[in-house]
């Protein structure tokens, strides 16, 4: 099976996932937008209008923390 390339924190190990079959979910019907998956206890995330483009892997923790961020507004760069 093919697996994507991958990238994490600087620093960070990351498996490499076989994002292949993942199924990758959409937070809108836009193209272009950002999809996620679940794949072995990790979050993969992507650019929906490229996805052959790497995908950022996350841990849990990891991905927590970006959604309280994000919630917070703290990635708004309006």
């Amino acid at each position: 099976m093919a697996t994507s390339t991958q990238q994490g924190p600087v620093g960070s190990a990351r498996p490499e996932l076989d994002l292949s079959g993942a199924d990758w979910q959409s937070g809108s019907k836009g193209a272009g937008d950002v999809q996620i998956a679940f794949v072995e206890g990790f979050i993969a995330m992507r650019n929906g209008a490229a996805p052959g483009s790497p995908s950022l892997i996350f841990n849990p923790a990891e991905w927590r923390a970006f959604v309280i961020n994000a919630r917070a507004g703290a990635f708004d760069l309006t």
